[in-house]
């Protein structure tokens, strides 16, 4: 018996020199699955569908909100997940990108030399450093909003908020097209962010609390989280892609909103499954971490069905989502 033959629409239409590129160069192993989950992404955007995106590793420092906040004013997106990491460093790349450092031999890289970069208060993400005077700038300004908060809010609703008021206008050092915090508030895009006390903004934050300069309930945390994401996925009626970027909570506490609704809410089949999953990743399932589990694997969660188009590509994400994004977008 022949396997089953994997339903991919395959008359698609994507113009524009990537998909062009892609299609005539793209035929077995991960370039076919990047190729069939492009189909797959346009297909559910031609019915008025969106992505929802997962944002993990270190994709704003990578420079992804550049393809990012394209999509988002497409119109191709309807939410982000994403890790405080990435929700912070979005900004500060945004008024800090001039006092960045690249480091492309950072392999090379010696204890000595990191703890030269530290004395130095340079932070080192992979190949490149941001300065903590760049950070500084951003908390100032965030720690007043904090302070004199009359309203409980979400991490992002802080940054947002300072984003769309232009405090930090004067201070971009990059095109603001190419922020895609800054494009997800112009869009009002739903966004949620599991696990925030892991980021510096977070810690800051958790500092503040600790010394009895800011009240602890002026932030909502992860359990509002989730039902606000599950009054948002409950309401909102259109297909809906998963595209997970790496792994970790930025991916796995908002896919948890149909298994949450469908079981621990005993709502059942009044709650369908994502329209389709996509995973962008390096790691391999070998390893038992959940940036590297089989998007079958989530069929047994119920996360997703098994009639739901999935795929999984593996690589450097950096590369590949571009790829995909740019693609969709007909560029």
């Amino acid at each position: 018996m022949l396997p089953r033959e994997m339903k991919v629409p395959k008359n698609i239409k994507l113009t524009g020199p990537t998909a062009k590129f892609i299609k005539e160069n793209y035929y077995h192993y991960s370039s076919q699955t990047l190729k069939n989950a492009t189909m797959a992404c346009k297909d559910i955007i031609n019915s008025g569908g969106k992505l929802f995106i997962s944002i993990a590793g270190a994709s704003s420092t990578a420079r992804l909100g550049i393809s990012i906040a394209k999509l988002i004013r497409a119109g191709y997106v309807c939410g982000i997940s994403t890790t405080g990491a990435n929700l912070e460093e979005d900004v500060f790349n945004l008024i800090a990108q001039n006092s960045y450092l690249q480091i492309p031999d950072y392999k090379d890289l010696t204890p000595e030399d990191d703890a030269a970069l530290a004395k130095k208060r340079i932070n080192r993400v992979t190949d490149a450093a941001i300065p903590a005077t760049s950070m500084k700038e951003v908390e100032d300004v965030i720690i007043d909003e904090w302070k004199n908060s009359k309203e409980r809010k979400f991490p992002h609703e802080y940054l947002t908020s300072i984003l769309l008021s232009g405090n930090l206008k004067s201070h971009y050092q990059i095109n603001p097209d190419e922020s895609w915090l800054l494009a997800a508030a112009e869009h009002n895009i739903t966004i949620v962010t599991p696990g925030w006390e892991d980021s510096t903004l977070g810690n800051v934050f958790a500092s503040l609390v600790r010394k009895m300069e800011v009240d602890y309930n002026i932030m909502k945390m992860g359990i509002e989280a989730m039902n606000y994401l599950a009054d948002w996925y409950l309401k909102d009626k259109s297909k809906k892609i998963f595209f997970q970027l790496g792994g970790g909570i930025a991916g796995d506490f908002p896919i948890c909103v149909v298994p949450f609704l469908r079981q621990d809410c005993q709502m059942g089949d009044k709650v369908k499954h994502w329209d389709g999953f996509v995973q962008l990743t390096n790691a391999i399932v070998d390893e038992g971490g959940y940036s590297g589990a089989a998007p079958t694997e989530k069929i047994t969660w119920d996360k997703i069905s098994k009639k739901t188009p999935k795929f999984s590509i593996h690589g450097d994400f950096t590369i590949n989502a571009p790829l995909i994004f740019n693609a969709l977008l007909g560029e």
